[in-house]
């Protein structure tokens, strides 16, 4: 994939706490950033897809259920949502 150099002002505090986020994962910089701006253009596409679809009362997502090794459903849940949001926000 080619790739392209940029430049953006963001916050100062805030790009800080990003990089050593990054750091402290082991992941570089790029590498967060191109995740991040993925996950905003697939959520933007579904968002799209809903949209067009209009009333969708009846749509059913089809998964098969899981059992976690230990706890409850919704602390495995909320243990995951935590790990995903301190990723996506570098903190």
């Amino acid at each position: 994939m080619a790739k392209v150099k940029t430049s953006i002002y963001v916050d100062k505090e805030l790009w800080e706490k990003f990089k050593l986020q990054a750091s402290k994962n082991g992941v570089e910089l790029t590498q967060l950033l191109e995740e991040m701006i993925q996950d905003n253009l697939i959520d933007n596409f579904l968002n799209k897809i809903v949209e067009e679809a209009g009333d969708i009362e009846d749509y059913e997502i089809k998964f098969e259920p899981i059992e976690p090794e230990e706890g409850s459903i919704s602390g495995l849940v909320r243990v995951m949502r935590d790990e995903r949001g301190n990723h996506l926000s570098g903190f």
